[in-house]
Formats: C-alpha cells, structure tokens, sequence
C-alpha cells in the first residue's frame, strides 16, 4: 500500500475513533448528539437547524461530523443534513457547507473500503447490494458515482465504500463525486426556499438524475459500438 493511502487509511481510523471515544467518554457529549440525531430521525429540519446553531461558528464542522456519523447509523437520509445547511447558513453557505460534508464523508467511505474490504461489505452493505452496485461500477463507473451523488434517495453511503472495495482511482472518484453532489447541493438549496415544496423538489432531483444516467448509458454504448 502506498504511503498516501497509509496516511489517508490512518487518518480515517483516527477521526472515527476519536469520534467514538469522545461520544462514549462524556455524557454531555453523547445527550447533546442523540438530542441532534433524535431531531435527524423525526425529519424536523427547522428544529434541527436550531440545534445547530448552539456550536456557534463550528456549527459547519458539526454538520460534517453529523453527515460522517450518518453514513454509520443510517436513521436519517443523507439529504437532510444539507438542507439543515442550507436553513441554516443561506443558499451560499448551505452549498459549501453541503459539498464539503459530503466530500469528506464519502472519502471516509472511501476508505473504510479500501482498508476493510469485506468487512466493510457485511457490515454496512450487504452482498445483494454489493453485487448490484458494483456489477453497474465496473461498466459505468464514473457515470454511476455521478448518479448516486445526484440522486438524494439512493445509497451514497453504499457506493463509496464499494468504490474502495474494488479499487477504483481516488481522484477520478472525488471528481465523480464533486460531479454528482454541485448541483444536488444547488437544487436542494433552491427548494429549501419553501419547505413544505422540498419534497417534490428532491423527487424531480431525483427523476433528473435518473433520466441524465439513463443518457449516459445510451451515449456509453453507442460509442461501444461505432
């Protein structure tokens, strides 16, 4: 293994433990993250935008670390943390804030794959899903990083850990990412202009990201062929 993966498995293990231990060390802690996580599962972004703010100017980085911990607990959908973002912070800011979050929970996945392989698998995934996934990965994928970032209702959490399972470049992974979650990001900042209109608007994020797969699998084979 190369040493910027050496270092970038090593950090990984690193912020997961320290998260871990500092959960389970201090009862403040650990009330003040099931409080968020309580509000995450009932889907009040208002209210959870609310907790947010009591981190005052680290309240950024506590939405990263939430979008971190999600990818472990799945309880909540990974949308939510980017509209509580958006609520919180302004369209702008809620942007930022949400492509940042998402980059460094996705290479954390990343990661966990790479270093764990099956472990990671059985864990967090699951072979059906696995086999699924990367059946589309090994034909497609960049194009399949890109639609699973743009889509808010399919499993984020599932294709990074899978693209470190089967190895695929870092870069050109983080690309397809940046790719996929700009304009997911740009949309839901959109309409979270009007809450009670944010779920129609991720179900057209949805469909739009589906129907832009779908292109790029026709282009893909067509270019197979000519």
């Amino acid at each position: 293994m190369k040493r910027t993966q050496v270092t970038a498995s090593f950090l990984t293990l690193l912020l997961l433990g320290s998260l871990v231990v500092l959960y389970f060390a201090s009862p403040s802690v650990q009330e003040t993250v099931n409080e968020g996580f309580r509000l995450a599962k009932a889907g009040d972004e208002a209210a959870l935008a609310k907790w947010f703010e009591q981190f005052g100017i680290w309240g950024p980085i506590a939405i990263i670390l939430f979008m971190v911990l999600q990818m472990f607990l799945i309880i909540f959908p990974s949308w939510l943390p980017m509209v509580v973002a958006t609520i919180g912070y302004g369209p702008v800011w809620g942007v930022v804030i949400s492509i940042v979050a998402v980059t460094v929970a996705s290479g954390i996945g990343y990661w966990i794959g790479r270093v764990f392989g099956a472990q990671a698998r059985e864990r967090f995934i699951g072979k059906e899903k696995e086999e699924e996934i990367s059946e589309a990965m090994e034909e497609y994928g960049f194009g399949t990083i890109v639609l699973f970032r743009l889509s808010p209702f399919l499993s984020t959490d599932a294709i990074s850990i899978i693209a470190g399972l089967l190895g695929m470049r870092f870069v050109p992974y983080l690309l397809a990412t940046l790719a996929g979650i700009t304009p997911l990001a740009l949309g839901i900042a959109y309409f979270t202009r009007d809450l009670d209109q944010l779920k129609t608007g991720l179900y057209w994020l949805g469909g739009i990201g589906i129907l832009l797969y779908g292109l790029y699998i026709w282009l893909d084979r067509k270019r197979k062929k000519s």
